[in-house]
C-alpha cells in the first residue's frame, strides 16, 4: 500500500526572550544549530525525513530573526526535491502550526528541530495512524524508554497499565484535528506545570489519571471527548523516540546514542 503524502511541521523557535544555554554554550544563534557527532541538530531530523517516500513539504517554523543562520543548514536537503519553507513562528505554539499549515487540509505530521533519535519506522508508524484517527501523538512506555538508557526519561505520565513518556511527534489527519492542536494553547512543559495541563485536558480527567484509574486507551478516549475529534496514542516500542535534547543530560545522552543508532549519519 502506497504510503499517504505527508506535510512535515518542524517546531524549532526558542521560547521568547529566553537565550539557549545550550546555544550559548555552542558559540551558535540558535538551539536547533548546536552541534551533536559533528552535525546540528536540525539536520538529523532533516536526514530522516528527506529520505522518506510522499513527504509533499517540509516547513519549518522559527523566529524571524534566527531565519537567516538556519536556512544556511536547510538549503542543502533542498537538493533533494522536496519544497522547505521557512515558516515565522509565533510565541503561542498553537499559532505557529496554524500558521505553517497554510489553511491546508492536511495531513500533517509535527515534531521538533532537537528530535535527533528519531527514525524512518517511528515516522511511518505516525503515517499509518493518519488513517485510523484525526489526530494521533507517539508515547514510550517506561520500560521502553529506561531500557534505551537509564537516564533517558525521569518524568512520565504515570496511567493505570504503564507510564508513559511524550516523544515530541504529533499526526494531525485533517482541519478538524486542530481542535487537539489546542491542547498546547497555553505551552506544553506538561509535567512542570501542572495547572496548564488541568486547563488542557480537565480537571476530573486529569484526576483519574493520576489515581491510575486510566489506561492509555481510555485516557485518549476521554480527551477524544473533550476536544471532539478522535485522538490516538502511538506507543512506540522503541523507547529511544522520547529521548530529545533539551539540556546538558539529554545532549549527553543523545552524544552516546547517535553513533549507535545513526552510525551512518554522524560526523567525526
Amino acid at each position: 500500500m502506497s504510503q499517504v503524502p505527508v506535510t512535515v511541521i518542524i517546531l524549532a523557535a526558542q521560547r521568547t526572550g529566553v537565550v539557549n544555554p545550550l546555544a550559548e554554550r555552542a558559540g551558535v544563534s540558535h538551539k536547533c544549530l548546536v552541534p551533536i557527532c559533528g552535525r546540528p541538530l536540525v539536520e538529523y531530523v532533516m536526514e530522516t525525513i528527506t529520505t522518506l517516500p510522499a513527504i509533499k513539504a517540509i516547513r519549518v517554523v522559527l523566529e524571524p530573526e534566527g531565519q537567516q543562520d538556519v536556512d544556511k543548514v536547510l538549503e542543502p536537503f533542498r537538493a533533494r526535491g522536496i519544497a522547505v519553507d521557512l515558516i515565522d513562528s509565533d510565541p503561542n505554539i498553537v499559532e505557529s502550526v496554524i500558521a505553517a499549515s497554510k489553511g491546508e487540509e492536511g495531513p500533517f505530521i509535527i515534531t521538533t528541530a532537537d528530535n535527533v533519535l528519531l527514525t524512518q519506522a517511528g515516522f511511518e508508524q505516525m503515517r499509518d495512524a493518519l488513517g485510523k484517527t484525526d489526530a494521533a501523538l507517539g508515547l514510550a512506555a517506561r520500560e521502553q524508554v529506561l531500557s534505551a538508557h537509564p537516564e533517558g526519561q525521569r518524568r512520565f505520565y504515570q496511567l493505570r497499565d504503564a507510564g508513559y513518556a511524550n516523544c515530541n511527534i504529533y499526526a494531525l489527519a485533517n482541519r478538524k484535528a486542530f481542535a487537539a492542536a489546542e491542547t498546547f494553547r497555553e505551552g506544553g512543559q506538561f509535567m512542570n506545570n501542572p495547572g496548564r495541563l488541568v486547563r488542557a485536558f480537565g480537571l476530573f480527567n486529569i484526576l483519574l489519571m493520576k489515581l491510575k484509574l486510566v489506561s492509555i486507551k481510555g485516557a485518549m478516549r476521554r480527551i477524544s471527548r473533550r476536544f471532539g475529534v478522535e485522538i490516538e496514542a502511538v506507543v512506540f516500542a522503541d523507547g529511544g523516540l522520547a529521548i530529545d535534547v533539551d539540556n546538558e543530560r539529554t545532549l549527553s545522552i543523545c552524544e552516546q546514542l547517535l553513533p549507535i543508532r545513526r552510525p551512518t549519519d554522524i560526523r567525526a
